[in-house]
């Protein structure tokens, strides 16, 4: 049987001096520092002889900007698929990345009532079940070959616990999804026999203003914009 893979890829650092949790709200960028992410992976994936037949990204700008060298590198169209959108959070707009204090707020309490589904937002099955389905879909117009999908922290994070039968509610202190960070998924036929996690732009992370570099934590669980 053939063996594809697909690549999960986080966008790179956004300009976001607010520290906002922007989630998916228009007209967040890359910075210069997510340009030179989004650069050094296409560079990692040309060099490493990868054969990148489709790129896909969300439609959020910081996502389709993490996308082009790759696309570009590689002469596939950029194709955009709502699927791979940030998760929904109701707390969406507040300065969470300044000071945490703000999610103490009592206003938000009830936010937080059920941490499990999370009730502050789309559910983690949610996310793991759009992205899946792009995965799927994806396997048959590059068989045999890689595809790249651009997507966020959280449902590539949640993805990735479903594919390994895990609990979906988590930590996110722990997650394993750093800035234009790789969750390859290995294929044979459309069986998953491999998954592995790997940063092309680790020393680029490294310098990032991520809350947490390499990983991503926020206070009470309620994630980050990513």
């Amino acid at each position: 049987m053939a063996r594809t893979v697909v690549h999960l890829m986080r966008h790179g650092e956004v300009f976001n001096p607010e520290g906002v949790l922007y989630g998916r709200a228009p007209g967040y960028h890359l910075s210069q520092r997510g340009e030179a992410m989004a650069q050094q992976v296409a560079d990692v994936l040309v060099a490493g002889g990868h054969d990148i037949r489709a790129v896909i990204h969300s439609p959020l700008e910081r996502a389709e900007e993490t996308a082009t060298p790759t696309a570009h590198a590689f002469g596939v169209p950029l194709q955009a698929d709502p699927r791979l959108i940030e998760a929904g959070n109701l707390l969406e707009g507040l300065p969470v990345n300044r000071s945490r204090a703000v999610l103490a707020n009592p206003r938000y309490w009830w936010y937080y009532r059920n941490p499990f589904k999370p009730s502050w937002g789309e559910s983690y099955r949610e996310q793991a079940q759009r992205v899946t389905a792009v995965v799927r879909d994806v396997l048959g117009q590059v068989e045999g070959g890689e595809a790249l999908l651009v997507s966020h922290q959280l449902p590539i994070w949640a993805t990735r616990l479903f594919l390994e039968k895990r609990w979906l509610a988590h930590d996110p202190r722990k997650r394993q999804c750093a800035l234009a960070s790789l969750t390859s998924l290995t294929f044979e036929g459309r069986r998953l026999v491999g998954l592995s996690y790997w940063e092309p732009a680790a020393e680029l992370v490294a310098q990032a203003s991520d809350m947490v570099p390499g990983r991503s934590g926020a206070a009470l669980n309620t994630g980050q914009s990513g």
